[in-house]
């Protein structure tokens, strides 16, 4: 009892103790070194107690516990807002937690897809809010499982097609977008072969159903998709390929010796018809606008055109309004009359829509099953282009809008970035570039002064020396005007007159005036 009633007043008298008016910093309080001067430990211990509300260790200690870890964080390109590269940041962000239906997956390595560039552009149809994690296709092991998830388990070897978010170290996908991958693919493999042979698969087997003897025409072959494509048809005997790409591929995809006819852009209608005047069998467009009237007009009777991509809508850095407006506007209308009078067929396909809007999701996990068959038979193997770190994301997309890839460029959480250059030294401003040019300018008439012996210095010393002079005068005069200056006048003399005598030798006449 007697320490409880003790300590509020040892503590108030502490408090109000009147600090010594000859050394203030001598005072010493109950914050300053734990304890009241004259008290014991235990009144210190009741001071901080009052002072920390009355907590006491267990109750402390048991706060400290409540205190939540901070959230756990990963790396992810993140798309700020729609436009150019600069809008595609790494950034910091939660680590996500697997919902139901969902599993975790820790990403080894992504795919870079055409349709990423539309996304940072804006230019698809249902563009996500921003910000937003970039990616579509992700590959990695299983790292968690969330409730009523069947057929997956922790550690699992899977790749992912799940509508963003895929560019990250972390990503939560529903389960009926996650596929096994076999045992012996890796990573870098898994994330260039699904989709771009999914979308090639549908494309040849099951949109037009290639078979012997037929020719196709074929836009963008050294992409992704194309390569796939071109794997995909030479599993069908006797297929004719007219591959159409920039000149600068067309040296690399001659060595892989699976194109028939390699022909530049540019002009490929004109070098289609010297090779055959009847025209191609099937086309495959994923340029769109004037392609497809092109590409239409190139069809033998009983022929078959299939857009599957509209990359002529990305023109620049940023999305243009008026390239996607003309890229439809260039674009005929064709009636079903038309096709029945010339017995054409037209055909689309979009994997976004089918997989995220049409539910489409077994019917690709089949084609999936195929896929991987078809690479353990080793029918197909997937081309890599490139692979890149997640910082170095911009310019592997610069790649890709440049056309300048063959085959599969691919993102690896892993990597370290690529160094970047120094920045070169910012130049001068225009005032430091004046100050420097005025110090080079006094450095040389110093050097001029030194080399004329000092005459300059001399010259100044007998300016200075009348200008003292004249000052005097001028305080003489000032005086007689103002009468008797009192002390302050008098106290200013002997300043002046020493002052004078510092500027120059003072002449004898000036020293009796001034005394």
């Amino acid at each position: 009892m007697t320490e409880t009633t003790e300590a509020p007043v040892v503590a108030q008298t502490a408090e109000t103790k009147t600090p010594s008016p000859t050394n203030e910093t001598a005072v010493v309080t109950p914050s300053e070194n734990g304890h009241a001067e004259g008290g014991d430990a235990k009144t210190a211990v009741a001071g901080e107690e009052q002072t920390n509300g009355g907590a006491t260790p267990d109750e402390k200690a048991k706060a400290e516990e409540k205190k939540e870890d901070p959230p756990k964080e990963m790396r992810a390109v993140v798309l700020t807002g729609f436009g150019g590269f600069k809008n595609v940041k790494i950034l910091k962000k939660p680590e996500p937690s697997p919902q139901a239906g969902e599993v975790l997956i820790r990403v080894k390595a992504c795919g870079l897809n055409f349709q990423d560039l539309m996304v940072r552009l804006g230019a698809i149809d249902s563009p996500p809010k921003t910000p937003t994690i970039l990616g579509f296709e992700c590959a990695g092991e299983i790292e968690a499982v969330g409730e009523e998830v069947e057929g997956f388990k922790v550690g699992d070897r899977v790749v992912a097609l799940p509508e963003f978010r895929a560019w990250s170290e972390l990503v939560a996908v529903p389960t009926k977008y996650v596929y096994h991958i076999p045992d012996e693919m890796t990573f870098q493999d898994a994330a260039a072969i699904v989709m771009n042979y999914l979308v090639a698969y549908i494309l040849i087997f099951d949109l037009v159903s290639l078979r012997e003897g037929k020719s196709i025409l074929l836009h963008s072959v050294g992409g992704g998709v194309g390569q796939a494509i071109v794997q995909l048809a030479r599993t069908v005997p006797n297929v004719t390929i007219f591959g159409v790409c920039s000149k600068s591929k067309h040296e690399a995809l001659e060595a892989t010796g699976l194109i028939d006819h390699l022909i530049d852009r540019t002009d490929y209608v004109n070098e289609v018809r010297k090779i055959t005047t009847e025209g191609v069998d099937i086309v495959m467009d994923c340029l769109c606008g004037e392609e497809c009237n092109r590409g239409y007009g190139l069809l033998k009777p009983m022929g078959k055109y299939i857009l599957y991509g509209s990359s002529n809508v990305v023109t620049g850095e940023t999305k243009s309004f008026f390239s996607v407006a003309r890229s439809w506007w260039q674009v005929d209308k064709v009636s079903p009359i038309k096709l029945f009078d010339e017995n054409k067929s037209l055909g689309g396909f979009n994997l976004r829509h089918l997989l995220y809007q049409q539910d489409g999701s077994e019917y690709v996990r089949s084609t999936v099953d195929k896929i991987f068959g078809l690479w353990k038979d080793g029918k197909v193997r997937p081309v890599v282009d490139s692979a890149w770190a997640l910082e170095d994301v911009a310019e592997a997309m610069q790649k890709m809008h440049d056309r300048k890839n063959i085959g599969k460029l691919v993102l690896d959480p892993s990597m370290e970035p690529k160094p970047k250059p120094a920045t070169p030294a910012k130049s001068k401003s225009k005032k430091q570039a004046s100050e420097d040019k005025g110090g080079k300018k006094d450095k040389e008439d110093d050097k001029k002064s030194a080399e004329n012996g000092g005459g300059d210095e001399k010259k100044e010393g007998g300016e200075a020396a009348d200008e003292a002079k004249t000052n005097g005068e001028e305080g003489g005069e000032a005086a007689h005007v103002n009468g008797d200056g009192g002390a302050a006048e008098q106290k200013e003399e002997p300043a002046a007159a020493a002052a004078a005598a510092t500027n120059g030798d003072a002449t004898e006449s000036e020293k009796k005036e001034s005394s």
